[in-house]
């Protein structure tokens, strides 16, 4: 493929982040190439993200992050690295591996390929999963880029497991191979905002089914709530940034609970949100339904516990000003309409 000093690859570029991450990086002038897993849905990326920006500086690729095939040749020539694919599901799977080991045995594959191409700079999609968990429930210090999560603590899920090994992976690998390129992560919370396509990830299927009216509460927890705009302008800020390798930016611009999303919906959907819950679950209802329900399951260990996080760090290195995130859940909710996601794809 042809050498463009600045041209940054864009791993699983057909992802909500990633669409977001791609329309930033275009706009702000990079060339960008993008990895899908099957050149098939080339067309279809291209046309999404011509709505939002110029696409002529933008390249496809095949590569796969369970096969070494096709990342040296989706990362030659490029200059930096946004590794944003991983496996993120609306429901946790019986067999952990399922997301653990794309997750690590992925990362790890684009970062070889990116040193020996010499990229320069490499910003993982890390998240808030690889930082909160596992903690006391009783916890009120809000978490900052020190913490991790305990990935042998009870009641850790699949996806936040996946998360913070593939992270540590990639930490792991700098550091045994030192001045190979400067790496940085970025690590948002619950992602909201407008999507760009049918592939919207698991965020975007829990808005969509409370628009459908599938829950007649909502749970008593709470997310660490951020803009997918803001996400992917931490990328892009993260590759430009005069700081040290090994930065880790959390993203948040604020705490909600369940319901406090539900409410921004409806005040600013009106009708269009009718069928959106407007009443919190007792959290013994959702004890009871836990007994049958795996994805009821998920919530017990985060019921009642409010997450707060401390982002100086990206407020202050990135300069770093983050967007209301009960707007963002409002334009995730619209523009799910606009797509008329009525089941998404």
């Amino acid at each position: 493929m042809k050498m463009n000093g600045n041209t940054v690859l864009v791993t699983g570029v057909s992802g909500f982040i990633a669409n977001h991450c791609a329309v930033e990086l275009l706009n702000a002038g990079y060339g960008v190439r993008g990895s899908l897993r099957s050149l098939g849905r080339a067309g279809k990326v291209k046309e999404t993200l011509s709505k939002h920006a110029d696409v002529t500086k933008l390249e496809l690729a095949e590569a796969d992050l369970e096969s070494d095939s096709g990342w040296d040749e989706a990362v030659a020539g490029c200059a930096h690295v946004l590794h944003v694919a991983s496996p993120f599901p609306v429901s946790q799977p019986t067999d952990e591996q399922v997301l653990i080991r794309p997750a690590v045995d992925g990362t790890l594959r684009v970062l070889r390929s990116a040193r020996a191409a010499g990229v320069e700079r490499f910003v993982q999609t890390s998240s808030m999963a690889a930082v909160q968990y596992g903690h006391p429930h009783d916890r009120t210090a809000p978490f900052t880029e020190a913490d991790w999560t305990d990935v042998d603590a009870p009641g850790v899920t699949p996806y936040a497991k996946s998360k913070t090994l593939a992270e540590r992976a990639a930490r792991d690998f700098v550091r045994e191979n030192p001045g190979a390129l400067h790496y940085s992560s970025v690590n948002p919370g619950f992602v909201l905002g407008p999507v760009l396509s049918a592939d919207t990830g698991t965020s975007a299927e829990i808005i969509d089914m409370m628009l459908k009216g599938k829950y007649p509460g909502t749970p008593r927890v709470s997310f660490a709530c951020v803009d997918v705009r803001d996400v992917a302008r931490m990328h892009r800020l993260a590759l430009e940034a005069q700081a040290p390798s090994g930065g880790r930016y959390l993203g948040a611009a604020q705490c909600l609970w369940m319901g406090d999303i539900a409410k921004a919906i409806k005040s600013q959907l009106g009708d269009a949100a009718r069928k959106v819950p407007s009443r919190d679950l007792p959290d013994w209802v959702i004890k009871l339904v836990a007994l049958f329900d795996p994805k009821a399951r998920q919530l017990i260990p985060e019921l009642g516990r409010e997450v707060h996080v401390d982002t100086t760090l990206t407020r202050e290195t990135l300069q770093m000003t983050f967007l209301p995130a009960t707007d963002a859940a409002a334009d995730m909710a619209q523009s799910l309409i606009d797509l008329s996601a009525g089941s998404l794809r």
